[in-house]
């Protein structure tokens, strides 16, 4: 059978094209008896509603349930014949887990709806539906797949493309009746679906935009048939040539934009199920009573589960595993706040009407989960309507935030002019708060503009804030004659934000934004130091000053920090940053000057990297001391302020105490999220993930602390059930959150500087508490054994989350083994304290607790020792009062994943060795010596042939860059993409590594596909035949990745891998039908493009080379982190894989 209902889509940040492979189906449906068999066959869906009317006298319908038929299709050829494994699905069907990535198209009522596609690694599809005959579905009988890619010799529109350019060299063009006739029949097809979907349809837009689509489609398909008429008469007819490639060209176009058409319309009826939710939400302020409270349970409620459901089949379907993400993600947090809100509104109404304390607080715990709740709407919103996904893309840039802030902006308006409408409208009320919240927005998205746009914003600003406040002053005196005003706020409401018959203000500001963004510095401490390396080591390239703002921001990160640190370690840093500093502003003097290669200059390069990686080293190794101290215990504040909260009424001082455990908490939560910020911003990790749930993480804490606290002031003055569930709700909410934070601050370190940093920790205590046997102040002693304990616990959960995320069974036991050790080391150490505590002065428990703590420093560094695999190099035993000196030990003990060489191949059984015998000699007489066997013969060998002549694939791959000059990304953006790829690579040795092989292959064909787009030489046939061996470079590449993946025992690493592969054969697909496209425009073009590329001029033309640009960009992009991660996951591997796969790193004087 086909592949079920996706298809691919791919292009531009606001257009994108859709570029799939569809079977347009037709079902034939039986009698709806269950006992009855159904069918399922292909031909066209016109075919099937003609057939079922005829029939039945129904409407046509394909219903979703078992025993439905539906309309699948394929990728490729090569995958309709695969095998099928059979597995169940959660309707009892039969389903093969299957090449998931294959475009399709939904079946819905009658219509076709679309989704994009998930990808998977496997064979093709095949469902098998009970009291069903399974038929095959052949790619002959798809339209669409006849007109980009079919089986056979015939009927594929880049064959024509091809015939078109054998005939421009004077050859005969042949007799194209069967290509021809096969597109024309699909064609036919297509169309039918089509206006039969349009008709049916209720959406306007979509009635709008799809009959020229078609209209394109059909013109084009006769165009060929003219062509082919004119060829049979004249095979050298110029005209008739022309009207082949015009007409090839106007169906790819055409049916790109069909498609389009059927992914716009699906996504319009999520988002308007989204805007209703919004639209409920909005009014949660106004609700006092329980009548009103209960309608609006009653209303809101269905509209969140059709939500909810079309997002959870939305989601499976998406391409990019980002959006898919942050799909689940705010929809998991959509149906988590939900019940938490109806709660917290719950708890307002009941004080609110019976008068109680609290009340304030109350409507603060309602307003700000519904603006949670609003913005993960609107995030829903956003990611919906998102064509493509850009690699480089944070959530911290200035233009995603721009944009989140515009949608949330935009979806307030409708409440804000509602409100400025009525005359009556309250002060306070829905709409009034929306125009607040619209000027909040708006502030935000200025504080991001250029400086001209900046002006505009808060000048409209002002304006909208002065008329809101006189208009509120108005009515609460009483005073409803205010209309001109109210009509002015509204136009220059409608000014700022903007609606369809004008741009507005701030979308003008985020276009700006977007045409200047140029070059900025990496996200995390790693990237830009790769950076400013990258500047150091090519002196003679202009990287629009990236290098330096690199540096400069690094050094802005880096004294953030330092204000964070103690007294000597902070001076430390800021001498190194003022050193830093002074070598870059002489660096760049130099380069002004135009002495960038003189000696000098490289003097102070040298030097500037050296203390690059020192600055980075420190901050690394102060970051992970500073996550260690403040990550040690989260659970006790919360704790302390929970049992403050249900402190009985007669406790003295109650509502002091509250206080003072809300101001602890306060406390703790600011040095939680201060750290966790410092991790994202100058940590070691350059996880895109990891940092981003780190930032979301963080942020929720910092603005979830007052609403606890808040929460539990309510319960303080309130002992009802509803305060009780309320607070408890916020409660586990808010320990989630720091539970969450946590774990990705410790994903953002390494576990094995982790443990480390943590047993240096733990002798800084045990130095305290020698001072406090010293002193006699048992307190002491046991606040610091008590830190002890807990950094052991610490280490216990690394150990632990490492087990979890390995199936090595050595390491798995090693560490396991390590960690049982540590686990029975702490209650002796803590029982043995107790006694100290107890008695300081007596001399028999303070040898005790030393000798347990002393074992128990040993078990942690053991865990150190299990997991990084090596000992703990050059370790000094333990002297209490040297904690300081034991810190620069631990500092440089080495980690073996960041070793230079890493091996992976297959290992022979070897039979487990003898035990070793010392200071004996051990001779066996009674063995005799095996008997000499007698000398060779000498025979005449045949001759041997020649060897091949042996082809250095370095050598070719150097020669062939070093006659490419440096590319620029604005000219070159393609050849730009392919050299960027080829830096990445140049580190590695293709030697027994196939995966670097292959993409050093990808990146040499992707330069000569830059040359052919700009028209440098080549034929329509070279351009696409280039393409098809792309294709079959990254077929390769991602066989190996995942095969590799396979064999990767570590989780993590095995996920990010095969996440960041899964993407390459689609987008290679993508590729060859954009290369075809482009072949259609290749010797027609008068007009050089601002890629270099010829073209007409034409809209159209532009926007096919853009769609071709973003997607070699994407493809090289996924490449190279493909290459990344699998190196990553080299160093985990199974021994008896017999995986051979050799990371060998090239010397630097060999790049050059």
């Amino acid at each position: 059978m086909c592949q079920e209902n996706r298809y691919q889509r791919l292009g531009l940040s606001s257009f994108e094209p859709v570029i799939c492979r569809i079977c347009l189906a037709k079902a034939r449906s039986a009698t709806k008896s269950v006992n009855k068999e159904l069918h399922l066959a292909i031909s066209v869906v016109e075919n099937y509603a003609q057939r079922h009317r005829q029939e039945n006298g129904l409407t046509p319908s394909v219903r979703s349930a078992a025993g439905t038929p539906r309309v699948v299709s394929a990728l490729s050829e090569g995958r309709l014949n695969a095998t099928s494994t059979p597995h169940l699905n959660n309707i009892g069907q039969s389903i093969s887990m299957a090449a998931l990535s294959t475009p399709t198209i939904h079946l819905n009522n009658g219509t076709l709806s679309r989704a994009s596609s998930r990808k998977s690694l496997g064979a093709q599809s095949e469902f098998i539906y009970p009291d069903t005959i399974k038929t095959r579905v052949m790619g002959e009988d798809c339209p669409v797949c006849q007109l980009l890619m079919p089986k056979g010799p015939h009927g594929c529109v880049s064959r024509l493309v091809i015939l078109h350019e054998e005939a421009e060299d004077g050859n005969a063009m042949p007799d194209l009746t069967r290509p021809v006739g096969a597109v024309a029949r699909a064609v036919d097809n297509l169309i039918k679906v089509g206006y039969d979907t349009c008709h049916s349809s209720d959406d306007k837009i979509l009635q709008q935009d799809m009959p020229p689509a078609l209209q394109r489609v059909e013109v084009s398909s006769r165009l060929l048939e003219s062509a082919c008429t004119d060829l049979r008469g004249d095979p050298y007819s110029g005209s008739a040539r022309k009207k082949l490639i015009d007409g090839s060209r106007g169906i790819l176009q055409g049916t790109s934009a069909l498609l389009l058409c059927f992914d716009e319309s699906e996504v319009r009826k999520i988002i308007r199920g989204c805007r209703k939710v919004l639209d409920y939400l909005t009014v949660t302020e106004v609700i006092e009573t329980i009548d009103d409270l209960s309608q609006f349970v009653r209303d809101i409620t269905p509209w969140l589960t059709r939500m909810s459901k079309d997002i959870d089949g939305r989601e499976k379907e998406l391409t990019h595993v980002v959006h898919r993400e942050i799909l689940v993600r705010c929809m998991d947090a959509v149906k988590t706040l939900s019940p938490i809100l109806i709660c917290a509104m719950k708890i307002f109404v009941q004080i609110n009407e019976e008068g109680q304390k609290g009340v304030a607080e109350a409507a603060d715990n309602r307003d700000y989960l519904a603006r949670r709740m609003t913005d993960d709407v609107n995030e829903i919103i956003r990611v919906l309507q998102l064509t493509t996904y850009d690699e480089d893309e944070w959530d911290s840039d200035n233009v995603t935030v721009m944009r989140k802030a515009l949608s949330a902006a935009q979806s307030l308006l409708t409440a804000a002019l509602d409100w400025l409408a009525d005359p009556r409208g309250r002060p306070g009320a829905v709409g009034e708060k929306a125009i607040r919240r619209i000027l909040e927005y708006s502030e935000k998205i200025a504080s991001r503009s250029l400086p001209e746009d900046q002006y505009a914003i808060r000048h409209a600003i002002s304006e909208i804030q002065s008329l809101t406040d006189t208009i509120c002053e108005l009515r609460n005196a009483g005073r409803y004659d205010n209309q001109g005003l109210a009509q002015s706020c509204a136009q220059k409401l409608k000014d700022l934000v903007g609606t369809k018959e004008s741009q507005g203000v701030l979308p003008y500001a985020l276009i700006n934004a977007q045409r200047t963004g140029g070059a900025h510095p990496a996200h995390t401490t790693g990237g830009k130091l790769e950076q400013a390396l990258r500047w150091l080591d090519n002196p003679g390239m202009d990287d629009g000053g990236q290098g330096l703002q690199a540096i400069r921001s690094m050094l802005d990160e880096a004294r953030r920090l330092a204000d964070q640190l103690p007294a000597a370690e902070r001076n430390q840093l800021l001498n190194l940053c003022s050193d830093i500093d002074r070598l870059a502003n002489q660096l760049a003097d130099l380069e002004r000057r135009g002495l960038g290669n003189s000696p000098e200059a490289n003097a102070i390069r040298n030097q500037l990297r050296d203390k690059l990686r020192e600055l980075a080293d420190f901050m690394k190794r102060m970051l992970t001391d500073k996550v260690v101290e403040d990550f040690a215990d989260i659970t006790t504040p919360l704790k302390l302020f929970v049992e403050a909260v249900y402190a009985p009424p007669n406790v003295p001082n109650r509502n002091g105490n509250f206080e003072d455990r809300a101001q602890n908490l306060q406390e703790h939560a600011n040095r939680w999220t201060n750290t966790g910020t410092l991790v994202a911003k100058c940590g070691p990790s350059n996880n895109k993930k990891v940092i981003e749930g780190l930032v979301e993480a963080t942020t929720q804490v910092k603005n979830m602390t007052p609403q606890v606290v808040k929460a539990g002031k309510i319960r303080l003055h309130n002992d009802t059930d509803y305060a009780n569930q309320h607070f408890e709700n916020l409660r586990k909410e808010y320990s989630d959150a720091l539970n969450r934070l946590r774990s990705y601050v410790d994903d953002a370190i390494d576990t094995g500087d982790f443990v480390r940093a943590s047993e240096t920790a733990m002798r800084r205590y045990t130095n305290r508490c020698e001072d406090a046997i010293r002193d006699n102040q048992s307190q002491s002693m046991v606040d610091n054994t008590s830190q002890i304990a807990r950094l052991g616990n610490r280490v216990l959960m690394a150990a632990k989350n490492e087990a979890d995320n390995s199936e090595e069974p050595s390491f798995v036991q090693r560490v396991n083994q390590a960690a049982s050790q540590l686990h029975s080391a702490i209650p002796p150490m803590v029982n043995h304290a107790k006694q100290v505590a107890i008695n300081p002065r007596d001399q028999a428990n303070g040898s005790r607790w030393r000798d347990a703590n002393d074992h128990l420093l040993t078990s942690v560094r053991g865990v150190g020792d299990a997991i990084t695999g090596l000992p703990t190099v050059n370790h000094q035993p333990f002297q209490r009062r040297d904690y300081e000196d034991h810190r620069s030990v631990q500092a440089a003990t080495p980690n073996h994943y960041q070793s230079s060489h890493s091996l992976v191949e297959s290992v022979a059984a070897k039979a487990p060795s003898p035990p070793v015998v010392h200071h004996r000699m051990i001779v066996r007489e009674e063995i005799p010596a095996p008997p000499r066997p007698p000398p060779p013969v000498e025979i005449s060998p045949p001759p041997r042939p020649p060897p091949p002549p042996e082809v250095d694939e370095e050598e070719e791959t150097r020669a062939f860059w070093e006659r490419y000059p440096l590319p620029q990304p604005s000219t070159q953006p393609i050849l730009s993409a392919a050299h960027s790829l080829h830096q990445e690579l140049r580190q590695w040795s293709s030697h027994e590594n196939e995966i670097v092989a292959a993409a050093k292959r990808m990146a040499i064909l992707m330069a000569r596909l830059s040359q052919l787009v700009r028209g440098e030489g080549g034929t329509k046939k070279d351009l696409i035949d280039c393409a098809k061996a792309i294709a079959d470079s990254s077929e390769e590449v991602t066989r190996l990745a995942v095969q590799l993946a396979r064999q990767c025992t570590d989780v993590k690493m095995r996920t990010a891998l095969l996440q960041v592969v899964e993407r390459i054969p689609t987008i290679a697909t993508q590729l060859k039908i954009l290369s075809t496209v482009k072949a259609t425009m290749l010797g027609s073009q008068v007009v050089i493009g601002p890629y270099g590329q010829p073209m007409d001029g034409t809209e159209e033309d532009e926007e096919a080379m853009q769609q071709l640009v973003l997607n070699a960009q994407n493809l090289m992009q996924s490449v190279k982190d493909t290459v990344r991660a699998a190196e990553a996951a080299s160093i985990r591997i199974r021994t008896n894989s017999g995986l051979r796969l050799r990371w060998i790193r090239k010397p630097m004087w060999s790049n050059f």
